[in-house]
């Protein structure tokens, strides 16, 4: 590493880009799910979201379960303490929307009705409270432009490392590119 610092290990890695990966596909579910009529089609966008948002709390909470087991390696030394503490909150904001994301989406999906998993199984729903569903979607809908506003200070960072500090902070979150294994 430039700045000596040393990388996530793999469990880390691997869910952090799988993490990743599933969110940025689960996003626009919902959004293409909106411009459907009421119909099978609307239903299998739907369900995707609910289904990719079940995964997505999981992966958050076997995340957060492994950090706490496994220590991340230290900053970069190349930020001072306000940047740190930026990084810092901004990775526990993110772990917490992730996880408030799903629950609230589950206390709107699962208002009365079972929530299906990739057509697999149903998670129980909910006894029928039309004021918990409409608490529900309001912290969703705010939750969502949280996580956008999150992710992106997250890309913007990334960026800054990458484009502008240049001290392989990226290379924490990516296996080895020289063929050792190391973390």
């Amino acid at each position: 590493m430039a700045d000596g610092t040393g990388r996530y290990d793999g469990v880390a890695q691997l869910l952090h880009w799988v993490t990743t990966f599933l969110l940025f596909l689960m996003l626009p579910f919902v959004w293409v799910a909106e411009n459907f009529p009421e119909g099978p089609v609307r239903v299998f966008w739907y369900l995707m979201h609910e289904s990719f948002g079940i995964m997505i709390f999981l992966l958050v909470i076997a995340r957060v379960t492994w950090r706490f087991a496994h220590p991340p390696p230290p900053p970069p030394r190349t930020e001072g303490p306000a940047l740190r503490a930026v990084a810092r909150v901004t990775h526990w904001l993110l772990y917490a929307v992730l996880l408030v994301m799903p629950a609230t989406g589950y206390l709107m999906a699962g208002n009365g009705r079972p929530v299906p998993f990739l057509d697999l199984f149903s998670l129980p729903g909910l006894p029928r409270n039309d004021a918990l569903g409409v608490i529900g979607n309001r912290i969703h809908v705010a939750g969502q432009f949280a996580v956008y506003g999150l992710v992106l200070l997250h890309l913007a960072g990334t960026a800054w490392h990458v484009a502008v500090r240049r001290d392989g902070t990226l290379d924490r979150m990516l296996p080895p590119q020289d063929g050792r294994m190391d973390g």
